[in-house]
């Protein structure tokens, strides 16, 4: 996406809880304003499957790997390994892109991060 698009996309995202009583500048707390610039990994995945070495050193061109996902699941959206929302493959443009349909609650997300 080039960055003139991304201008214009409008992200509706909800207030982070527990910043109510933080000095705020910019519309983000203090400290949080020097984690902006910190770069993370974010992936989507189709789906996975388990193999077994001999099946994997089977596999040539036009092989075909069955997942564990319905084709209709929805995709896990990761951010530094971790899940934290579900999508939907779109086309913007010539491109492809995920749509966010839900997001992993925090309770979740914080469960995640102990691993």
């Amino acid at each position: 996406m080039e960055d003139n698009e991304a201008d214009n996309l409008d992200f509706d995202m909800p207030p982070l809880a527990g910043i109510d009583n933080m000095s705020v500048s910019h519309g983000l707390p203090k400290n949080l304003e020097l984690l902006m610039d910190v770069p993370l990994n974010v992936s989507v995945r189709l789906g996975g499957v388990k193999m077994q070495i001999r099946d994997l050193l089977k596999l040539n061109k036009g092989a075909l790997i069955e997942l564990e996902k319905e084709a209709d699941d929805p995709l896990e959206i990761h951010v530094n390994d971790r899940l934290l929302a579900y999508g939907e493959v779109v086309m913007i443009k010539d491109k492809l892109g995920i749509r966010i349909t839900d997001i992993v609650s925090l309770n979740e997300r914080l469960e995640n991060l102990r691993g």
